[in-house]
Protein backbone atom coordinates (compact mmCIF):
# COMPACT_ATOMS: atom_id res chain seq x y z
CA UNK A 1 0.00 0.00 0.00
CA UNK A 2 1.39 3.38 -1.01
CA UNK A 3 0.43 6.82 0.26
CA UNK A 4 1.97 10.15 -0.70
CA UNK A 5 1.95 13.69 0.65
CA UNK A 6 3.42 16.82 -0.91
CA UNK A 7 4.16 19.94 1.09
CA UNK A 8 3.85 23.55 0.00
CA UNK A 9 6.62 24.61 2.37
CA UNK A 10 9.04 22.84 4.65
CA UNK A 11 12.29 23.89 6.28
CA UNK A 12 14.96 22.17 8.28
CA UNK A 13 13.96 21.82 11.92
CA UNK A 14 16.14 23.38 14.57
CA UNK A 15 17.49 21.15 17.31
CA UNK A 16 15.08 20.87 20.23
CA UNK A 17 16.34 19.55 23.56
CA UNK A 18 12.83 19.28 25.03
CA UNK A 19 11.06 15.92 24.94
CA UNK A 20 7.87 15.84 22.87
CA UNK A 21 4.74 16.23 24.94
CA UNK A 22 3.69 12.97 26.57
CA UNK A 23 7.11 11.33 26.15
CA UNK A 24 10.21 10.84 28.28
CA UNK A 25 13.72 10.32 26.89
CA UNK A 26 15.16 6.85 27.53
CA UNK A 27 18.14 6.60 25.14
CA UNK A 28 20.08 9.05 23.00
CA UNK A 29 23.35 9.84 21.32
CA UNK A 30 24.19 13.51 20.80
CA UNK A 31 27.55 12.64 19.17
CA UNK A 32 29.49 15.07 21.32
CA UNK A 33 32.71 13.06 21.34
CA UNK A 34 36.16 14.26 20.37
CA UNK A 35 36.64 15.21 16.72
CA UNK A 36 37.92 12.25 14.72
CA UNK A 37 36.85 9.71 17.34
CA UNK A 38 34.84 6.61 16.58
CA UNK A 39 31.16 6.36 17.53
CA UNK A 40 30.47 5.41 21.17
CA UNK A 41 31.09 1.65 21.37
CA UNK A 42 28.68 1.37 24.30
CA UNK A 43 25.87 2.48 21.99
CA UNK A 44 26.84 1.39 18.45
CA UNK A 45 28.30 -1.61 16.74
CA UNK A 46 28.70 -2.31 13.01
CA UNK A 47 27.55 -4.50 10.20
CA UNK A 48 30.70 -5.25 8.20
CA UNK A 49 30.98 -6.74 4.74
CA UNK A 50 30.12 -6.47 1.08
CA UNK A 51 27.52 -9.16 0.51
CA UNK A 52 25.12 -6.83 -1.32
CA UNK A 53 22.79 -6.98 1.73
CA UNK A 54 19.94 -8.54 -0.24
CA UNK A 55 19.71 -5.51 -2.55
CA UNK A 56 22.81 -5.92 -4.78
CA UNK A 57 24.42 -2.92 -3.08
CA UNK A 58 27.93 -2.04 -4.25
CA UNK A 59 29.65 -0.86 -1.05
CA UNK A 60 31.78 -2.66 1.51
CA UNK A 61 30.77 -1.62 5.03
CA UNK A 62 33.72 -1.03 7.38
CA UNK A 63 34.29 0.03 10.98
CA UNK A 64 37.00 2.54 10.02
CA UNK A 65 37.03 6.20 11.02
CA UNK A 66 37.26 6.96 7.29
CA UNK A 67 33.66 5.76 7.01
CA UNK A 68 32.17 6.68 10.42
CA UNK A 69 33.51 9.23 12.87
CA UNK A 70 32.53 12.11 15.15
CA UNK A 71 33.08 15.67 13.92
CA UNK A 72 31.79 18.92 15.44
CA UNK A 73 29.07 17.25 17.48
CA UNK A 74 27.79 15.11 14.62
CA UNK A 75 28.11 11.55 13.42
CA UNK A 76 29.61 11.60 9.93
CA UNK A 77 28.96 8.51 7.80
CA UNK A 78 31.06 8.78 4.64
CA UNK A 79 30.56 6.85 1.43
CA UNK A 80 33.80 6.78 -0.55
CA UNK A 81 34.80 5.75 -4.03
CA UNK A 82 37.98 3.76 -3.45
CA UNK A 83 39.52 0.43 -4.33
CA UNK A 84 38.92 -1.83 -1.33
CA UNK A 85 39.67 -5.53 -0.94
CA UNK A 86 37.67 -7.54 1.59
CA UNK A 87 39.23 -10.22 3.82
CA UNK A 88 38.02 -12.89 1.38
CA UNK A 89 39.83 -11.22 -1.52
CA UNK A 90 36.67 -9.74 -3.06
CA UNK A 91 37.25 -6.30 -4.57
CA UNK A 92 34.96 -3.30 -4.19
CA UNK A 93 34.86 0.20 -5.64
CA UNK A 94 33.01 1.85 -2.74
CA UNK A 95 33.11 1.83 1.07
CA UNK A 96 30.64 3.12 3.64
CA UNK A 97 29.35 2.33 7.14
CA UNK A 98 26.30 0.71 8.71
CA UNK A 99 25.93 1.34 12.45
CA UNK A 100 23.45 -0.50 14.66
CA UNK A 101 22.44 -0.84 18.31
CA UNK A 102 21.89 -4.60 18.05
CA UNK A 103 22.85 -6.27 21.32
CA UNK A 104 23.26 -2.88 23.01
CA UNK A 105 19.82 -1.24 22.92
CA UNK A 106 16.36 -2.16 21.69
CA UNK A 107 12.84 -1.06 22.56
CA UNK A 108 9.25 -1.89 21.76
CA UNK A 109 7.03 1.16 21.19
CA UNK A 110 7.80 4.82 21.69
CA UNK A 111 9.11 7.67 19.55
CA UNK A 112 12.29 7.12 17.54
CA UNK A 113 13.80 10.22 15.94
CA UNK A 114 16.99 11.49 14.37
CA UNK A 115 18.07 14.85 12.97
CA UNK A 116 19.89 14.11 9.73
CA UNK A 117 21.33 15.81 6.66
CA UNK A 118 21.36 13.21 3.91
CA UNK A 119 23.91 12.81 1.11
CA UNK A 120 23.08 13.56 -2.51
CA UNK A 121 23.67 12.04 -5.91
CA UNK A 122 22.61 9.24 -8.20
CA UNK A 123 23.12 5.88 -6.50
CA UNK A 124 23.10 7.17 -2.92
CA UNK A 125 20.76 5.41 -0.47
CA UNK A 126 20.85 6.73 3.13
CA UNK A 127 18.58 5.24 5.78
CA UNK A 128 17.52 5.44 9.43
CA UNK A 129 15.56 2.33 10.35
CA UNK A 130 14.69 -0.39 12.87
CA UNK A 131 14.87 -4.18 12.77
CA UNK A 132 13.29 -6.71 15.14
CA UNK A 133 15.86 -7.94 17.64
CA UNK A 134 14.77 -11.53 16.98
CA UNK A 135 16.22 -11.41 13.45
CA UNK A 136 18.92 -13.88 14.48
CA UNK A 137 16.36 -16.55 15.35
CA UNK A 138 13.47 -15.92 12.94
CA UNK A 139 15.21 -14.10 10.08
CA UNK A 140 13.90 -11.35 7.82
CA UNK A 141 11.09 -10.47 7.17
CA UNK A 142 9.58 -12.33 10.15
CA UNK A 143 11.48 -10.04 12.53
CA UNK A 144 9.84 -6.93 11.03
CA UNK A 145 11.37 -3.73 9.68
CA UNK A 146 10.43 -0.07 10.27
CA UNK A 147 12.03 2.39 7.82
CA UNK A 148 11.86 5.90 9.26
CA UNK A 149 14.04 7.59 6.65
CA UNK A 150 14.90 6.25 3.23
CA UNK A 151 15.94 8.48 0.37
CA UNK A 152 17.40 7.57 -3.00
CA UNK A 153 19.49 10.01 -4.99
CA UNK A 154 17.25 9.94 -8.04
CA UNK A 155 14.42 11.30 -5.83
CA UNK A 156 16.23 14.16 -4.04
CA UNK A 157 13.11 15.68 -2.48
CA UNK A 158 11.26 12.55 -1.34
CA UNK A 159 11.39 10.62 1.93
CA UNK A 160 9.95 7.11 2.27
CA UNK A 161 8.49 5.68 5.48
CA UNK A 162 7.70 1.97 5.41
CA UNK A 163 6.81 -1.16 7.32
CA UNK A 164 7.92 -4.60 6.12
CA UNK A 165 6.85 -7.94 7.54
CA UNK A 166 6.08 -11.54 6.62
CA UNK A 167 3.35 -12.78 4.34
CA UNK A 168 2.18 -16.31 3.71
CA UNK A 169 1.26 -15.31 0.18
CA UNK A 170 4.23 -13.30 -1.16
CA UNK A 171 7.02 -13.74 1.42
CA UNK A 172 6.78 -10.07 2.43
CA UNK A 173 4.00 -7.63 3.23
CA UNK A 174 4.51 -3.89 3.11
CA UNK A 175 2.94 -0.54 3.92
CA UNK A 176 4.78 2.51 2.61
CA UNK A 177 4.25 6.24 2.26
CA UNK A 178 6.19 9.19 0.88
CA UNK A 179 6.45 12.87 1.68
CA UNK A 180 7.80 15.32 -0.90
CA UNK A 181 9.44 18.68 -0.41
CA UNK A 182 8.27 21.61 -2.56
CA UNK A 183 9.52 21.45 -6.14
CA UNK A 184 13.20 22.19 -6.43
CA UNK A 185 14.04 21.52 -2.77
CA UNK A 186 16.30 18.63 -1.79
CA UNK A 187 16.49 16.77 1.51
CA UNK A 188 20.28 17.07 1.23
CA UNK A 189 20.04 20.88 1.39
CA UNK A 190 19.36 20.94 5.14
CA UNK A 191 18.92 18.93 8.32
CA UNK A 192 15.49 17.41 8.89
CA UNK A 193 13.99 15.48 11.81
CA UNK A 194 12.81 12.02 10.80
CA UNK A 195 10.61 10.27 13.34
CA UNK A 196 8.27 7.35 13.95
CA UNK A 197 5.79 7.08 16.81
CA UNK A 198 5.03 3.42 17.46
CA UNK A 199 2.23 2.12 19.64
CA UNK A 200 0.50 -1.27 19.84
CA UNK A 201 -1.20 -1.70 16.47
CA UNK A 202 -0.12 1.70 15.07
CA UNK A 203 2.96 3.36 13.56
CA UNK A 204 3.00 7.06 12.57
CA UNK A 205 5.67 8.68 10.40
CA UNK A 206 6.84 12.31 10.59
CA UNK A 207 9.13 14.60 8.65
CA UNK A 208 9.93 17.56 10.90
CA UNK A 209 6.53 18.54 12.39
CA UNK A 210 4.56 16.95 9.55
CA UNK A 211 2.62 13.74 10.16
CA UNK A 212 2.47 12.15 6.72
CA UNK A 213 1.36 8.57 7.36
CA UNK A 214 -0.48 6.50 9.98
CA UNK A 215 -0.43 2.74 9.53
CA UNK A 216 -2.46 0.33 11.64
CA UNK A 217 -2.63 -3.42 12.00
CA UNK A 218 -6.10 -3.28 10.44
CA UNK A 219 -4.48 -2.02 7.21
CA UNK A 220 -1.96 -4.84 7.03
CA UNK A 221 -2.31 -6.79 3.76
CA UNK A 222 -4.38 -9.96 3.81
CA UNK A 223 -2.16 -13.00 4.17
CA UNK A 224 0.47 -11.09 6.12
CA UNK A 225 1.28 -10.93 9.82
CA UNK A 226 1.63 -7.76 11.88
CA UNK A 227 4.87 -8.39 13.77
CA UNK A 228 5.39 -4.92 15.28
CA UNK A 229 4.85 -6.04 18.85
CA UNK A 230 8.35 -6.74 20.17
CA UNK A 231 11.70 -4.99 20.64
CA UNK A 232 13.54 -3.47 17.67
CA UNK A 233 17.08 -2.08 17.38
CA UNK A 234 18.27 1.00 15.42
CA UNK A 235 20.34 1.24 12.24
CA UNK A 236 22.01 4.18 10.45
CA UNK A 237 23.68 3.53 7.10
CA UNK A 238 24.53 4.90 3.68
CA UNK A 239 24.33 2.35 0.88
CA UNK A 240 25.84 2.87 -2.55
CA UNK A 241 23.89 1.46 -5.47
CA UNK A 242 21.43 -1.39 -5.28
CA UNK A 243 18.28 -2.48 -7.01
CA UNK A 244 16.27 0.57 -5.95
CA UNK A 245 18.60 3.56 -6.42
CA UNK A 246 20.65 2.09 -9.24
CA UNK A 247 24.42 2.59 -9.45
CA UNK A 248 26.27 5.88 -9.25
CA UNK A 249 26.99 7.54 -12.58
CA UNK A 250 29.21 10.27 -13.96
CA UNK A 251 27.23 12.94 -12.13
CA UNK A 252 27.77 11.41 -8.67
CA UNK A 253 30.37 13.23 -6.58
CA UNK A 254 32.37 11.35 -3.92
CA UNK A 255 32.90 11.31 -1.03
CA UNK A 256 29.29 11.75 0.13
CA UNK A 257 28.38 12.20 3.78
CA UNK A 258 25.34 11.69 5.97
CA UNK A 259 25.46 13.99 8.99
CA UNK A 260 23.53 12.91 12.09
CA UNK A 261 23.06 15.60 14.74
CA UNK A 262 21.40 13.26 17.22
CA UNK A 263 19.39 10.08 17.66
CA UNK A 264 16.80 9.99 20.47
CA UNK A 265 14.39 7.34 21.67
CA UNK A 266 11.42 8.15 23.92
CA UNK A 267 8.74 6.21 25.75
CA UNK A 268 5.18 7.29 26.50
CA UNK A 269 4.89 8.62 30.04
CA UNK A 270 1.78 6.54 30.62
Amino acid sequence: MLAALSLSSLGGAAQNEKAPEGYTLVWSDEFNGKNGSLPDASKWTYDIGGSGWGNHELEYYTNRAENARIEDGQLVITARREAYTGPDGAKFSYTSARLKTQGLFSQAYGRFEARIKVPAGQGMWPAFWLLGEDIGSVGWPKCGEIDIMENVGKEPGINHGSLHGPSSANATSDLTATIALPAGQKLSDDFHVYAAEWEPGTVRFYLDANLYATFTSAQWPVGGTWVFNHRFFLILNVAVGGDWPGPPDGTTVFPQTMLVDYVRVYKRKN
